[in-house]
């Protein structure tokens, strides 16, 4: 699991921000679902991938809240339910919590000099696949709609495996909250999370 610390000034208004939205669906069950997370995960300090995008301590965090705000663009005006919204954007990557070990590994420096440095390994203990296992965690603790279920398993869209095509297409057309999602992801990913 990632290393828990005492967090940044930054880290801690973040996870007042996620927090809050989660308890404003009003959900039932939610405050255990926010109780796991603190007590029993390393979600508010885990970095959200080991290399790519926010691989930092509160990076899952950050990129939560990303989502959030760009899925709240993405479905301006479109009428759907604010507080699916919030469960959708905030759990989607729920499957990365006490997933990421920290490792080192020798490395050359600027000089040329090898040394040891801490770097995030992956060690997935669940593995039963992305979207599905962010499913499978939160409907410990909250019911999901069959529109939250089809989004959270679909955001990954194109990033899925090809023997998946096929029913990415079929869902995006069903689905336009999961198309939305995939979208809201992938701008979070690779334009906010890049500048």
């Amino acid at each position: 699991m990632w290393k828990k610390t005492g967090g940044t000034k930054r880290g801690e208004k973040m996870k007042e921000e996620f927090i809050n939205l989660l308890k404003s669906t009003k959900r039932d069950g939610i405050e255990q679902l926010i109780n796991w997370l603190e007590n029993e995960t390393d979600f508010f300090t885990a970095p959200a991938s080991s290399k790519y995008h926010l691989c930092k301590e509160n990076g899952l965090l950050e990129h939560s809240l990303n989502v959030f705000r760009q899925l709240i663009e993405e479905t301006s005006g479109m009428g759907f339910d604010p507080r699916t919204i919030i469960i959708i954007s905030l759990l989607h990557d729920l499957c990365k919590v006490n997933n990421y070990k920290i490792d080192y590994k020798n490395q050359k420096n600027k000089d040329g000099i090898w040394e040891q440095v801490q770097y995030y390994k992956a060690d997935d203990i669940f593995p039963i696949g992305h979207g599905d296992k962010s499913i499978i965690l939160a409907q410990k603790f909250i019911d999901l709609t069959d529109e939250e279920i089809l989004a959270v398993r679909w955001h990954m869209g194109g990033f899925e495996s090809k023997e998946n095509y096929s029913s990415v297409s079929k869902v995006f057309n069903k689905s336009k909250l999961a198309l939305l999602l995939h979208t809201a992801d992938l701008k979070a990913t690779y334009i906010l999370e890049n500048q």
